[in-house]
């Protein structure tokens, strides 16, 4: 069962093949990138649910790279991983959108529980937009029924 696509982003290639092969065991489809400059490469906007990306990368910055994906794709779910935790890279990978920010090291349970949270509020997200759509509709369409009502009724007073 294919649960979602992710894009994994680190510049350590067992990292990279950790995750890889934790999450395509769990039934998601995995792209890996080597860093922030091969990732915009390989991320295509709509196309991945989530994006993990470490923080320190040569070139690119686990920081860059998020604004850069934001202004691509503002609904992908980001989560942010580091061996180097600080409240201010915490805090600013929050402000730029990041989901959640995860310390290396890390155990599978706990960035599985932490994804599938991300996907959760994604899925919710999305529910509630179309939950709202529908709403609106009804709105937009009982005064339009019900002028119709009317119209018809006066109408059928007549004959």
């Amino acid at each position: 069962m294919h649960k979602g696509t992710l894009l994994v982003v680190d510049d350590e290639e067992s990292v990279r093949r950790l995750l890889k092969e934790f999450f395509e065991s769990l039934g998601f489809e995995v792209v890996t990138a080597d860093g922030g400059e091969d990732a915009l490469q390989k991320f295509i906007p709509g196309k991945f649910d989530s994006v993990i990306s470490d923080l320190f990368m040569p070139n690119i910055n686990g920081i860059e790279f998020l604004k850069k994906i934001r202004q691509r794709d503002a609904k992908v779910m980001f989560l942010m991983i580091t061996g180097y935790p600080s409240l201010e890279s915490a805090v600013e990978a929050m402000k730029e959108g990041a989901y959640d920010y995860i310390t290396k090291p890390f155990t599978f349970d706990d960035i599985k529980i932490k994804l599938e949270r991300a996907l959760h509020a994604r899925r919710l997200e999305q529910s509630l937009k179309k939950i709202n759509g529908v709403m609106w509709g009804l709105i937009i369409s009982i005064p339009i029924w019900l002028i119709l009502g009317i119209a018809l009724g006066l109408v059928w007073r007549w004959i």
